[in-house]
């Protein structure tokens, strides 16, 4: 018997597909009955999966399917839509200012989005308590919002969500320590490490980071200061916003596969075994609005072999890495950020140049930082701009880190 509690994912997939034990062998009976009623109703719906074939006779065969692509998604969102759209209540886009041709719209129910919730609850339940106050720093963007959906998570855990969104300046989230003793914090990861590094832990002992990703540099420094594993959670929008969670074992996210289906492939799509690293490939079995087939993900990362040790036989996710071509973000936050007079830095590539701007909380040490970031960047001319923090400075980053292009 495993000394840690079971994922309370396990205990929510039970709950949602009226099983009692959640082996391997009942989940991919759940994935298989679930995946062929989907091509039944694509098939009946007579949108964009129209030709595919009706029924599968085992999950194998899910990889003779053609991939879903983010351009398919683009082109073809009414398409893809299994509803009508008067049972839409959410709908995302990632059109922004500089986006060009069609932007992806990914539709969601209110079924969908009550899963998501109740997903939050599953992995928000493994670091937070009936009484204690949680600090959200992802965006509320209206009703059905990422962060509103995790505040309603909270609520429904006996907690008290503390509304803070990602734009205040430190001295905003300094007196919100203060004030109000957030002990969990929720949000991206290198919005947490700044916010430690600068305002200290204060009441803080817990955190889930989600959203963005997250190198080791920046795991290490959260967890020295805060004083405990951090939680990692991965989530996308294609998804319904939550995907996997991690339990107290720290052993990898767990895979909502109820209503999931994951496959890593390699560069040329052919289907990997656990424990091989490659692209995560999605087939999205539980959603209402918008279900997707083979949607690759253009993420890295693995299916951990065997159970996890808190006892669960779910699938478990590892790190998430973004696949990038050439110098990413992530690869210049590992080398900056293992600089613990970092709190916050900002990258822009110019021609040749990259140009670097930081925020600090003590003195750097430019030289190792420069010699790194030759090694990593040997074709780049390195400009490395910092200056200290003040009270009243903002993340530098509003949403996830990239690396800008000013050409």
């Amino acid at each position: 018997m495993s000394a840690l509690p079971r994922s309370r994912l396990d205990t929510l997939l039970a709950e949602q597909e009226g099983i009692e034990r959640v082996d391997r062998e009942t989940i991919e009976a759940i994935q298989l009955k679930k995946l062929n009623r989907l091509l039944a109703r694509e098939k009946q719906w007579g949108g964009f999966y129209r030709e595919l074939p009706e029924r599968l006779l085992s999950l194998e065969r899910l990889a003779d399917l053609p991939f879903t692509t983010d351009e398919d998604l683009a082109r073809n969102a009414p398409g893809l839509l299994l509803c009508s759209q008067a049972q839409i209540q959410r709908v995302l886009s990632d059109a922004t200012s500089g986006t060009t041709g069609a932007a992806k719209r990914v539709f969601y129910t209110e079924g969908d989005l009550e899963n998501t919730v109740r997903l939050y609850m599953a992995g928000l339940g493994e670091l937070i308590y009936p009484g204690s106050v949680t600090l959200i720093c992802f965006p509320f963007s209206g009703p059905f919002g990422l962060g509103e959906l995790i505040a309603e998570a909270i609520a429904r855990l006996g907690a008290r969500p503390l509304r803070a969104g990602p734009v205040l300046c430190y001295a905003e989230y300094a007196a919100l320590l203060e004030e109000e003793k957030p002990d969990t914090f929720v949000g991206m990861p290198v919005q947490l490490l700044s916010l430690l590094r600068v305002c200290g832990r204060g009441s803080l002992r817990r955190a889930l980071v989600s959203g963005d990703a997250c190198p080791e540099s920046v795991i290490a420094g959260c967890e020295a200061l805060l004083g405990s594993r951090l939680f990692p959670h991965y989530g996308s929008r294609e998804m319904g916003m939550a995907g996997a969670i991690c339990c107290r074992a720290h052993a990898g996210m767990h895979l909502r596969e109820n209503h999931i289906l994951a496959e890593i492939v390699d560069g040329q799509g052919r289907p990997l075994p656990p424990g091989e690293w490659g692209e995560l490939v999605i087939t999205t079995v539980g959603m209402e609005a918008m279900p997707l087939i083979r949607y690759r993900t253009g993420d890295t990362t693995r299916i951990l072999p065997g159970p996890c040790p808190c006892g669960s036989e779910t699938a478990r996710l590892d790190r998430i890495e973004r696949k990038t071509e050439g110098l990413s973000a992530a690869a210049l936050d590992e080398i900056l950020f293992a600089d613990p007079a970092l709190a916050d830095c900002r990258y822009e590539r110019c021609g040749g140049e990259l140009r670097i701007r930081a925020l600090t909380c003590g003195e750097l040490n430019e030289a190792a930082l420069r010699q790194r970031l030759s090694r990593a960047a040997p074709a780049l001319e390195i400009s490395l701009s910092a200056r200290p923090a003040s009270p009243f400075d903002r993340a530098l980053y509003p949403g996830k880190r990239t690396l800008l292009s000013a050409d």
